[in-house]
């Protein structure tokens, strides 16, 4: 596993549709990590910014060749644990549900409602059983810090809502994005599940950026959500969230740890050590070291 030397970072940065790489990096080196879990979706640029280490990820890879719903998310996270990261920025483009949140609006989200099908979202199972609780996904206090620097940077923010995570890759129906609207959900996209449980278990702060496209297909004013629209509105937001992310790195010295993400398997492991299979408890060995010993 690779995670010595100047192979580490502090803060994990997940890149979204259009958002490729962060500009400003120093001392950039790009690597292959390998994890229990397979290869991440890309290689992972290390570098400097504002004096503080950063692991980037492009979600999609470069040039965007995955699916949401082919994503190595347990990879992904993994890797970023593996590389020491303790704190994770996800940025995303997303569809607005709500009359007030337009295109190139930001939405730092604080819930979650998984309409998601078939993609494992959890590190755990083969013979070891956790429940990490999940009532409250994103990091507050990460979260917080986002929305400040994202008002900072002069993009309006709406912080707090509801993300609706659907599994695509088509976009909604009429009817879905009505039934949405309806539970009072304010965004949707596609990508924050599994990202968010497996953070938690990885136990890493994680909090969303949310640059909005779109008004899905609810809107009666408003074209319909298309990839050629979002397309238009992508380049704007990724020029916002670059910004916004160097941003709250700068401002990390400011940031003591104080929420509960570092520590979510405390109470969360069901299954005795000694009934764990040998294999799956290698497997877990970065996750589970800290309570149990090396495997």
């Amino acid at each position: 596993m690779t995670s010595q030397g100047d192979l580490t970072a502090e803060t994990g940065v997940i890149g979204g549709s259009g958002f490729y790489d962060i500009e400003g990096l120093t001392d950039t080196r790009t690597v292959e990590v390998s994890t229990p879990f397979g290869s991440p979706s890309s290689p992972i640029t290390l570098g400097t910014l504002h004096g503080h280490r950063i692991a980037f990820l492009a979600r999609h890879d470069q040039g965007h060749r995955m699916l949401p719903s082919e994503l190595p998310a347990l990879a992904n996270m993994h890797a970023m644990k593996q590389l020491g990261v303790r704190q994770v920025i996800a940025v995303s483009a997303v569809g607005s549900l709500s009359e007030d949140i337009a295109p190139r609006h930001a939405v730092v989200p604080d819930q979650l409602i998984d309409r998601t099908r078939g993609r494992r979202s959890t590190f755990f199972g083969d013979g070891m059983v956790a429940h990490v609780g999940l009532a409250d996904p994103f990091c507050p206090e990460l979260s917080r810090l986002l929305a400040t620097e994202s008002e900072r940077a002069g993009v309006t923010t709406h912080e707090g809502g509801t993300m609706i995570v659907m599994e695509g890759p088509a976009f909604s129906t009429r009817a879905e994005s009505r039934l949405y609207r309806s539970c009072g959900a304010a965004i949707i996209g596609m990508t924050a599940l599994p990202e968010a449980k497996l953070a938690r278990e990885a136990e890493l702060c994680y909090a969303s950026l949310c640059l909005v496209t779109d008004y899905d297909v609810w809107h009666e004013t408003e074209a319909d959500v298309s990839a050629d629209a979002v397309g238009q509105n992508l380049r704007a937001n990724a020029a916002n969230g670059r910004r916004i992310v160097a941003g709250v790195v700068e401002a990390m010295e400011a940031r003591a740890r104080d929420c509960a993400c570092g520590d979510a398997l405390a109470s969360a492991l069901v299954t005795a050590r000694d009934e764990v299979p040998p294999v799956t408890r290698r497997r877990l060995d970065l996750l589970l070291r800290r309570y149990w010993g090396p495997a």
